[in-house]
C-alpha cells in the first residue's frame, strides 16, 4: 500500500496515554478509512496502515483486564 496516498502531510499523530518516557513508543494518526502507526523514535521511517476494523480488533485484543 503506498503510504504517500493515505497519509496526508497534516496528519496528527499522537503517543498513547500510557507511554512511558523511555521512547519505546509508538504513534498513531486516524486517518479517514484507516489508522497510520509509526516507531515514535524514527517518524520518518515508514509507518503500518491498517483499517479502522483491524485496528479496532486490535486494541481490543490488547486491552489489560
Amino acid at each position: 500500500m503506498d503510504q504517500g496516498n493515505i497519509i496526508p502531510p497534516d496528519a496528527v499523530w499522537r503517543k498513547p496515554l500510557r507511554s512511558v518516557g523511555e521512547g519505546a513508543c509508538v504513534e498513531v494518526a486516524e486517518l479517514e478509512k484507516h489508522v497510520a502507526i509509526r516507531d515514535s523514535k524514527d517518524r520518518s521511517g515508514p509507518a503500518l496502515v491498517v483499517t479502522n476494523a483491524v485496528w479496532m480488533a486490535l486494541v481490543d485484543t490488547l486491552k489489560l483486564p
